[in-house]
């Protein structure tokens, strides 16, 4: 068994294409995600050495345990690629992404279109298992094609059979996208068909969200995705629910601020330039505002910033505003 679901019941960060880079980690890591994963990468691009590739493998010690997830359908180039990761960064797993619903992922027969394709599935799962064993091969799968093909529990004992070490299961049909609701059922039948961890993901927005899926479906752990964006510290939240079914107070408005401050400056330094390292983190200034005061105006405001002293006039403002409303007097905000 993986250790670290040894006497544990482990939150993962979702693999989230655009979000889930370095910076965004290590964040949802200090606030305590127990295990994390690179945005998805081609392993076709890995197999031909594309050096763009490669730059979505970079991860630093202080990640682990974290995993390299690889999308494609050649079992014998993914193999290689797996192989060449491992040779590269040294990863704690290799996780296949049987799941992603995008158009120019599935249309090269990646993804959720291998759902349709169970052999292709299992030969990739095979390839890659004996190629970096004793490295542990994961996979992500969601439930099915779409609603007249919910394969899910075949599938899962397809990956279990290939040698796959634990499954993720998105609650929802590669034609739902990301609308619709999670269909949990699913999720917790296939915990039931499989004897490796499974790790339930969709639709988990709060702390008692995975108690309760926890509690019904027996997984044996939760990946939150989409939740986390917003507010990063719902991993430190869940913990503490689980852990005795205590509420965490949510960070201050201050605090807030001053985590998204911290985003963007250790951005910056990872780009080494401020003008389009600030317009990259727009949509993600966007989804910090989702759980703040005047979120509609944010949003406007976040939509053209492109300095990190736009972002702190922005945060001077917000803050003063919620202080006015609330009576009280305004101090002067000072970033950490």
């Amino acid at each position: 068994m993986l250790p670290w679901f040894r006497n544990s019941f482990p939150l993962y960060l979702a693999p989230m294409a655009g979000v889930s880079d370095k910076i965004f980690r290590q964040l949802c890591k200090e606030h305590g995600a127990d295990v994390l994963t690179t945005e998805f990468v081609s392993g076709e691009g890995i197999f031909r050495r594309n050096e763009r590739t490669r730059e979505y493998l970079d991860f630093d010690e202080i990640e682990r345990p974290i995993g390299v997830q690889l999308f494609g359908a050649d079992a014998d180039h993914m193999a290689e690629a797996a192989k060449q990761v491992v040779d590269w960064v040294q990863p704690d797993f290799v996780d296949l992404n049987f799941g992603c619903p995008v158009n120019k992922v599935v249309s090269k027969n990646g993804g959720s279109a291998l759902l349709k394709d169970c052999p292709t599935l299992a030969s990739v799962a095979n390839a890659v298992v004996r190629a970096i064993t004793p490295l542990p091969t994961t996979a992500k799968i969601r439930i099915g094609w779409d609603a007249d093909s919910v394969n899910a529990v075949r599938v899962a004992r397809i990956l279990a059979d290939a040698g796959i070490a634990a499954l993720t299961v998105h609650g929802r049909t590669r034609a739902q996208g990301y609308s619709g609701a999670a269909d949990w059922n699913v999720i917790g039948e296939v915990a039931a068909a499989v004897s490796i961890p499974v790790i339930g993901n969709g639709d988990l927005s709060t702390a008692a969200d995975v108690a309760k899926r926890r509690r019904e479906t027996g997984i044996a752990g939760a990946m939150i995705g989409r939740a986390a964006m917003s507010a990063p510290w719902i991993f430190r939240e869940t913990k503490v629910y689980l852990a005795n079914g205590a509420t965490v107070d949510p960070p201050t408005l201050d605090e807030r601020w001053k985590l998204i401050l911290r985003h963007c400056q250790l951005i910056v330094g990872e780009w080494g330039a401020e003008e389009p390292a600030i317009r990259s983190m727009r949509a993600r200034l966007m989804a910090y505002s989702k759980s703040m005061p005047e979120a509609k105006r944010l949003r406007e405001k976040f939509s053209q910033v492109s300095t990190i002293a736009e972002v702190k006039t922005i945060a001077e403002e917000n803050i003063s505003q919620e202080i006015r409303n609330a009576g009280k007097e305004v101090p002067v905000f000072v970033a950490a």
